[in-house]
């Protein structure tokens, strides 16, 4: 990548509709929901271009080329090709952790959740009167991963039947290794438990980690998982609205697709389009974002080095997630709000003196917000 980098670019989103950039001032540095700063691949505008240059925007189905560059593309990075009778186009991920609760539990059911965690995720269970379970998500060597021992006194209670897993974790950035996984799937098993693994974030690995599907363990893992996977995060078109389920085991594809009939619409028609030129095209622009990612991610560490704050093992995503209990911060997000930061507070996602922080955005954003933490931060001594 040039020193002259083209994720160096500072591109105005105000106006422009942004939920980023539209919840605060015009003074305020927005760095919290899960979206990055910066120009799609070209690829994608190309093809999005062509597309709306054909001039006709009527119904559309995802074509089968759309899957086979999905496949192509576990394959190549995961080792995995799951079937094209499989695969579930849906117009968004959240919307299908919902249909999964729904679809595949009872009402009163528990679900299994490791948290601090994406709120989605413990929504959706409270939203359609399951019990949610949460079970810690601790820092074991400086490295964030799920606590067995609770994990399994909760699979064991007669009510449990789902586990939501998030992998790549968010905000926890860690990517799940082969055993943990596989220890995971062994207390699946046991207790007989579906699994629904979140794994948007899968293509942000910024360590010498390998992401492994939950559902490539082993045949029986394939049957009990929901794979939800999709190009938005990785390549900057979340506003196109796509995403996919993989569901292996046909009775649970069955019912998955009762829940959402009349409910959930087809992907938007240029959404396809984009997802298709970013998994066939997008290439070598998503081996630069990486490059740049995994330098922002060292900039946060140097210019926290010295100061309270801390920081685990950081694998994956472009969301720092930041310890600042040593502060004793009340409430971290108006503090930050007014040093004009905006941040997501870790208490949203189950862990109070926590922030999270984008950090998917130009050096120089990264920088001036960087600047506005640390000086709130002196002010408190």
């Amino acid at each position: 990548m040039s020193q002259e980098s083209h994720f160096d670019d500072i591109i105005d989103r105000r106006g422009h509709y942004s939920d980023k950039w539209g919840k605060y001032p015009s003074h305020v540095i927005p760095m919290w929901v899960a979206d990055m700063d910066f120009d799609a691949p070209p690829c994608v505008k190309e093809a999005l271009q062509q597309r709306v240059d054909d001039g006709v925007f009527g119904y559309t189905y995802a074509p089968k080329s759309l899957v086979q560059a999905i496949q192509q593309h576990c394959q190549s990075h995961y080792q995995w090709q799951p079937a094209s009778a499989h695969f579930i186009h849906l117009p968004g991920l959240v919307c299908a952790l919902h249909l999964c609760v729904r679809a595949l539990s009872e009402a009163n059911d528990r679900i299994i959740v490791p948290s601090p965690v994406y709120y989605h995720l413990t929504k959706a269970p409270e939203m359609s009167d399951r019990k949610l379970d949460r079970i810690p998500f601790v820092l074991k060597g400086n490295r964030w991963s799920v606590d067995l021992v609770s994990l399994e006194e909760s699979c064991k209670k007669d009510d449990a039947s789902m586990l939501l897993l998030c992998n790549p974790h968010n905000p926890g950035a860690t990517v799940y290794t082969r055993e943990e996984l596989q220890a995971i799937h062994a207390l699946a098993k046991r207790y007989n438990l579906y699994v629904v693994s979140d794994e948007i974030h899968c293509d942000l690995i910024l360590s010498d980690a390998t992401h492994i599907p939950f559902a490539s363990l082993n045949e029986d893992a394939a049957q009990r998982t929901v794979t939800l996977m999709a190009p938005s995060k990785t390549f900057n078109i979340a506003g196109l609205g796509y995403a996919f389920a993989i569901i292996a085991n046909s009775q649970l594809r069955q019912r998955f697709n009762k829940a959402r009939a009349g409910l959930t619409p087809a992907p938007n028609l240029l959404a396809l389009v984009a997802a298709e030129a970013a998994y066939t095209k997008g290439q070598a622009w998503h081996a630069e974002l990486l490059e740049y990612l995994r330098n922002n991610c060292t900039y946060i560490r140097q210019r926290i080095a010295g100061t309270k704050i801390q920081m685990a093992k950081h694998e994956a995503t472009y969301l720092a997630w930041l310890d600042l209990r040593a502060y004793q911060i009340d409430k971290p997000h108006d503090f930050f709000l007014k040093a004009g930061v905006g941040i997501s507070d870790g208490e949203g996602f189950g862990a109070a003196g926590f922030i999270r922080l984008n950090f998917g955005c130009p050096r120089s954003q990264l920088e001036q917000a960087m600047n506005r933490i640390l000086i709130a931060l002196d002010s408190l001594s």
